[in-house]
């Protein structure tokens, strides 16, 4: 299987290498490397990023790090990563973020992989709620580059790479990407994995280490099947600025009932405890059907739309079409809609809260 580069050249991501059936073999019994465009780092630093960034995302902001119980001499520093949102004053959603740390102190700041398609989102809505005074933010984007490591031998491939693995939460290595080092992640909410944040320039030698230690890359193409199995949503594809996260199924995943106000709360409250979606994300099986995002699903015979498509991939582990798509609540899995039309191929519909 070809290099995703040439050595000294910095990898690009692609759909595939050639061979996307044995891309897949790779990424579920192997140790696959995936360059990944759809996540960008945000920081935040200054006095006190944690207490306003808290004011904005959906989660609990977590601790600090601290130096590695495993290495207390080396320069890692281990901590939580969190999933969360940060939403608008209606409830709808700018992005999702996974919250990290840069470096120890609130000085070097918090980190935010946030979705690439909402990054320009994310920076306005900074610039509005984040006094410069106290917090400051910068995209990371054009410095920093993300690999995703995947399958049931990542974990040595990542470990020997970077001596460390985590089970959870995060490693910040040798300073992290802006020190020269990694951050290296435990994947949130994504299939078990592990992102590899690494300065631009770092790239091409990070992947060369990796593939030293077994790792074989794959294309965005593979990335994109183990997800749909998984049943998770992406921002840009499953969720936009529409969505309303109950919608999405992420209110266990991504929000900290228990904090104190964040920008859209009053919405979420209302919704948990007196209210309802009309929309829920679900499981979509559709057999040998051609399926398409953006096609829609009706009620055998019926003429109103009872759901939507958004991701279709073809999926080595079902053994079919699968998908992922929102459904009318009325529409309760395990159920049957049809494609396209009341009298349309029939889909499956399964519940799909992760």
């Amino acid at each position: 299987m070809a290099s995703p580069a040439a050595r000294g050249r910095e990898p690009r991501p692609r759909r595939h290498y050639g061979d996307p059936a044995g891309e897949y073999r790779v990424a579920v019994e192997g140790c696959g490397l995936v360059i990944r465009d759809d996540r960008r780092l945000v920081r935040v630093h200054g006095r006190a990023p944690a207490q306003m960034l808290d004011g904005i995302v959906t989660s609990r902001i977590p601790r600090a790090p601290v130096g590695s119980h495993d290495a207390p001499d080396s320069r890692t520093l281990v901590g939580d990563a969190v999933y969360g949102t940060v939403l608008t004053a209606k409830g709808r959603m700018v992005t999702d973020a996974v919250i990290l740390w840069l470096g120890s102190d609130e000085k070097q700041g918090l980190g935010l992989s946030v979705a690439e398609a909402a990054h320009e989102a994310v920076l306005a809505h900074f610039r509005r709620f984040l006094p410069p005074r106290l917090a400051r933010f910068e995209d990371l984007g054009p410095a920093t580059r993300l690999v995703t490591v995947v399958g049931p031998d990542a974990a040595e491939a990542v470990a020997a790479t970077f001596g460390e693995a985590p089970e959870s939460g995060f490693a910040l290595v040798d300073g992290g990407p802006l020190g020269g080092g990694a951050l290296v992640t435990r994947g949130v909410r994504q299939v078990p994995s592990w992102d590899v944040w690494v300065a631009a320039d770092a790239l091409a030698g990070v992947c060369e280490r990796l593939r030293g230690h077994g790792a074989v890359p794959v294309g965005s193409g593979v990335w994109h099947t183990l997800r749909v199995e998984a049943g998770f949503p992406r921002f840009g594809i499953d969720m936009d600025d529409g969505t309303i996260p109950v919608e999405a199924g992420l209110v266990d995943a991504a929000f900290d009932h228990d904090k104190g106000c964040y920008t859209g709360q009053e919405v979420i409250v209302r919704i948990r405890h007196r209210g309802r979606v009309n929309w829920h994300l679900r499981a979509l099986r559709f057999g040998s059907a051609p399926a398409r995002p953006g096609a829609e699903l009706f009620e055998a015979g019926g003429t109103k739309v009872r759901g939507r498509v958004t991701s279709v991939a073809d999926s080595p582990h079902f053994g079919q079409v699968i998908g992922l798509g929102y459904v009318r609540r009325e529409v309760e899995p395990p159920a049957t809609l049809r494609l396209g039309s009341g009298e349309g191929a029939e889909v499956g519909v399964v519940a799909s809260d992760r």
